[in-house]
């Protein structure tokens, strides 16, 4: 396992590169990481497939963010394409004039296969974090629907 301080591997610097673009907010930047049989799961919400699904999930709150940052706590890799994370995920949002800091623990798997064009992708992406601590941090109006409905 690869902690602060410690070298990680290749795998592991991959998801370093993907965690970098997710603070960069840039959806094409993102994107680029997947291709049309990659998997995401934001437990609890529902499984998507393919690079606009995984932006369909990311969007609500990236659209809204001021800044967005995944602090990478621990990082651990297999051997054969997996990759464990343990992350503070951190969006800031602007509601009614004043920054909203939301942010929440996570427990990320990415399984990393070489995708059609012979680049790696990030075939399977599942992130496991308490969505009521999530949604305690944010104003009522700005709780998407489809996020809302999972948590009652």
């Amino acid at each position: 396992m690869s902690q602060q301080g410690q070298p990680m591997g290749r795998h592991g610097q991959f998801i370093q590169q993907f965690l970098n673009a997710i603070s960069r907010n840039n959806k094409a930047d993102i994107l680029s990481f997947f291709d049309e049989q990659s998997v995401f799961n934001n437990i609890p919400l529902e499984t998507v497939t393919g690079p606009e699904g995984i932006w369909g999930v990311l969007e609500p709150m990236h659209k809204i963010a001021q800044a967005v940052e995944y602090e990478l706590l621990n990082i651990a890799e297999s051997s054969t394409g997996s990759v464990l994370t343990e992350r503070i995920d951190r969006y800031t949002l602007l509601h009614e004039g004043k920054a909203i800091t939301a942010e929440f623990l996570v427990m990320g798997t990415f399984d990393i296969e070489e995708g059609s064009d012979g680049e790696w992708v990030i075939r399977q992406w599942r992130d496991y974090f308490d969505i009521q601590q999530c949604l305690a941090q944010l104003p009522e109006a700005l709780h998407a629907p489809e996020v809302t409905a999972v948590a009652l």
